[in-house]
């Protein structure tokens, strides 16, 4: 297919068409909306066969979607900020239940103060509630991303859900240029919904979401354990499967000029990108830096973050999310990363963007001069008015 100019809601409308999942339970919210509205309007038109559902909230759509994918049906949907929040109780409920839905997530500030635009305290709110969690810098990963999911997802080893995250307007709203695969393709490698212990098998009867005691509560969710653990082959054979029918090479730790760096960032999302011209310009400089973007933030990359950032003089942990009260959500565990380094780097956080506050490539520029420069504190707030 020839390339396309159009936004990352859009984009992963379209990948969703190309899949056509059998069930699609979903509530509007910006700046996600346009996923299931275009995606509605597939289904409006019969470009797909998916059973659209329109709820009246959050809530309803996740428990009509895990309700579903228990039954038997591969199963979508997408959200942002307080619909995710609101999503909550049923977020480890979904996950317990090892059904492997999907869903979208437009990350965007969660309230209050009142806000719509990106940063990251969505999904870090819910990031302990047993979910994969894939990460994108631009529209064509947003695409490729929502592809992926459901072959890591379904896989036997695996079954959990999975979120695929985009930064909200940044990604959601920009129009980028993007080559989609062909239908055939999409849905070949995909392939087919085979679910595990369906519901509706009415041969082979089962039991959901009973009550769990003492007795077996914490082996089930060391189960989940041990699914993540083994979800890390499945990802890297299916990023390998997916370079084969697209010629584009996905990592759990994306790098950008690591390997000889002295001082390396780590962030997630479209800020990859900003701070690869930061680096670029810093290099022009004379500074040794570089970055890395854990793509695979559940389950957490540590054995391969640990082979990027090993021997560095320092690490600069990039947190969109405030956690009030303690550090960024991602530095604590990067340092825990780092203390198994044969040479430990010294480790800073820098809190940004929080609500969509803009953060240019100067900015991040300053964040490697001041930490070289000995300026920077152990927590660091970028652009903040005092």
């Amino acid at each position: 297919m020839s390339d396309l100019a159009i936004n990352g809601d859009s984009a992963i409308a379209l990948a969703w068409k190309q899949i056509d999942p059998d069930v699609c339970a979903a509530y509007p919210i910006t700046p996600q909306t346009i996923i299931v509205e275009r995606f509605s309007d597939y289904v409006a038109d019969g470009d797909v066969g998916t059973n659209f559902v329109c709820v009246e909230s959050e809530h309803s759509a996740l428990t009509v979607c895990t309700s579903s994918c228990s039954a038997g049906a591969r199963t979508f949907t997408a959200t942002s900020s307080q619909g995710l929040a609101y999503m909550w109780e049923m977020l480890p409920i979904t996950s317990a239940m090892r059904v492997p839905l999907i869903m979208a997530v437009a990350n965007r500030a969660i309230s209050g103060p009142i806000n719509i635009n990106n940063d990251h305290g969505d999904v870090m709110s819910a990031r302990d509630c047993g979910w994969l969690q894939l990460f994108s810098e631009n529209v064509q990963e947003a695409y490729d991303m929502a592809i992926i999911a459901p072959r890591i997802a379904e896989h036997p080893d695996v079954q959990l859900p999975c979120m695929t995250n985009i930064d909200g307007f940044i990604l959601t709203h920009a129009i980028e240029r993007m080559k989609p695969l062909a239908d055939s393709v999409v849905k070949e490698f995909v392939g087919e919904f085979k679910p595990f212990k369906p519901l509706l098998d009415y041969k082979n009867p089962v039991s959901h979401g009973l009550m769990d005691g003492p007795d077996f509560y914490f082996e089930h969710k060391y189960q989940m354990v041990q699914a993540m653990q083994k979800a890390v082959p499945v990802i890297e054979k299916v990023f390998e499967d997916f370079a084969k029918i697209s010629g584009r090479e996905y990592h759990m730790v994306e790098e950008y000029r690591c390997d000889d760096a002295e001082v390396v960032a780590v962030v997630l999302g479209s800020a990859f990108g900003t701070m690869k011209a930061a680096v670029d310009e810093l290099r022009a400089k004379g500074v040794k830096a570089g970055v890395c973007m854990p793509r695979v933030f559940r389950p957490w990359p540590a054995d391969k973050l640990a082979k990027v950032l090993d021997g560095k003089k320092a690490v600069i942990v990039m947190d969109k999310h405030l956690s009030i009260g303690a550090y960024g959500p991602m530095y604590p565990e990067v340092s825990s990363v780092l203390i198994g380094c044969k040479k430990v780097p010294k480790a800073y956080n820098y809190i940004y963007g929080l609500g969509g506050k803009d953060v240019k490539v100067a900015a991040y520029e300053s964040v490697f001069e001041d930490v070289l420069a000995g300026k920077a504190k152990t927590v660091n707030y970028l652009g903040v008015k005092e």
